[in-house]
């Protein structure tokens, strides 16, 4: 499979090649506050390769100090990018930043016992097609 990808702005862009094994929804609290959102939503790869096709600005990679987590951004919009961890050995895909439509569903939440104290029963809420009035 051959997945591509940007970031909001568009100044990089990137494909997959391959297929990924796991998709998780991160709730740990690195997660949370990296996307400042309820949960992280992450493509996980040993076998995909990841070759950056547009980067007409800066991808910066930070870690947490003891941490194991890892973020890579663009440097111009911030948007969330591919990475590779475990010594390159996996890759670590937001899935958010696909443009390729995926098919594949979440596997899982994962760290729930850090969920954020508002994320229960969301689906529970109303939605709207749009921003409401």
């Amino acid at each position: 499979m051959e997945y591509l990808g940007s970031c909001l702005c568009k100044g990089i862009k990137f494909k997959i090649i391959g297929d990924f094994e796991s998709f998780y929804l991160c709730h740990c609290r690195y997660c949370r506050k990296d996307t400042g959102s309820a949960h992280a939503a992450n493509l996980f790869s040993t076998t995909a390769k990841l070759e950056w096709l547009k980067a007409e600005t800066e991808i910066k990679v930070f870690q947490p100090p003891k941490s194991n987590h890892l973020k890579a951004f663009c440097t111009n919009c911030g948007s969330a990018l591919p990475n590779l961890q475990m010594e390159g050995k996996l890759l670590v895909v937001p899935a958010g930043c696909l443009d390729t439509t995926l098919v594949k569903r979440p596997d899982g939440h994962i760290f729930i016992s850090n969920k954020a104290s508002w994320d229960e029963s969301l689906e529970e809420i109303t939605k709207f097609e749009l921003l409401p009035e």
